[in-house]
């Protein structure tokens, strides 16, 4: 016990300096009118994707829930963080990125799309599983004190495996029956311009997405939020503000097949993608409060959208029970800094 303590007490004490850069003093009403404003480019910028996703797959003849999966989740500003933080030796921000991230999507954002527009899927029993097994796998990068480079590198290969698994079932298997392909097959758009209008959405949702984070930080700053919460809950909640848009949208049109998409690829991201670069390039220290409290929580909540996929619902209770584990988290990492 008293090891435990003192580590997490070297740990705060070499990040006590930790600020993100976009956290500056800024009169209280400007980080309202960024939020705002960055909400509204979100939003539109995600109708224009959701129509180029569907028509990249129409074109390309694969399942809008791929397309999804693999351009919607690279997020370019949580890498940027992960990288960044872990090569100012920012531990807590870097694994943040990554194991709050994750938590936040799962448990905020779907939580928050199901109350609003519960969601009807039926994916395919194998790739269940993998979205099941990816937080395990994920768990590889904290056995070590830092960080192992090896991980990354096996992160890195799962990664590309995942993906190229989700295009072969994709081929194998129709996706939902996916009747946007259907509606987008009576109309068609050459591929370029599917291309184009799924560049452009998700050019806008990253302008968007980093006024709503600057936002969010400056309003964080006048509410006045605990220094030591900054890297597994705030951080990761502000950088991934925009993952509540990307979920809500598609089921608010009836795309659940992308909505889905956007879940399954952005974990594949953060657990394997993102944590496999920053183990690799820049490897990190691991508080034992992440393997005790924060990857254990994630597996779990994992675990049970996974329940709920499987039966092919992620209602308004379930979105409820999502958002009061979420709230069970934050309260923990309250009590124990």
């Amino acid at each position: 016990m008293t090891s435990y303590a003192g580590e997490r007490h070297d740990a705060q004490k070499r990040e006590e300096e930790v600020r993100l850069p976009m956290i500056v003093p800024i009169p209280s009403i400007v980080p309202l009118v960024f939020f705002m404003g960055g909400a509204v480019l979100t939003i539109w910028g995600t109708e224009r994707m959701l129509k180029g996703l569907v028509s990249l797959a129409s074109g390309l003849r694969v399942s809008a829930f791929v397309i999804t999966a693999v351009l919607s989740g690279f997020e370019v500003e949580n890498i940027a963080v992960g990288l960044v933080a872990g090569s100012r030796g920012l531990a807590s921000v870097a694994l943040g990125s990554v194991f709050g991230g994750a938590s936040f999507l799962v448990c905020v954002a779907v939580g928050i799309a199901a109350l609003l527009f519960p969601l009807k899927v039926e994916l395919p029993r194998g790739v269940l599983a993998m979205f099941a097994a990816t937080p395990l796998l994920a768990g590889l990068g904290l056995i070590a004190p830092v960080t192992p480079r090896w991980v990354g590198g096996v992160l890195l290969i799962g990664f590309v495996l995942a993906i190229a698994y989700l295009v072969w079932v994709s081929r194998q298997k129709e996706f939902f029956g996916s009747y946007e392909l259907d509606k987008a097959r009576g109309k068609p758009r050459p591929v370029w311009m599917g291309a184009l209008l799924t560049g452009a959405g998700i050019a806008v949702i990253s302008i968007g997405g980093e006024y709503v984070a600057r936002g969010a930080a400056g309003l964080i700053i006048v509410l006045g939020v605990p220094a030591l919460m900054m890297g597994m809950i705030v951080t990761p909640a502000i950088v991934s503000l925009e993952e509540i848009i990307r979920q809500a949208i598609p089921s608010k049109s009836g795309r659940h097949d992308i909505g889905v998409g956007n879940l399954v690829g952005t974990v594949l991201y953060f657990l394997l993608f993102n944590l496999g670069l920053i183990a690799l390039i820049t490897p990190v220290r691991v508080d034992p409060l992440v393997r005790q409290l924060d990857w254990p929580f994630l597996v779990i909540a994992t675990w049970i959208v996974t329940i709920f996929l499987w039966y092919g619902r992620v209602g308004r209770l379930a979105g409820l029970l999502l958002l009061v584990a979420d709230g069970g988290y934050t309260v923990s990492h309250l009590l124990i800094h």
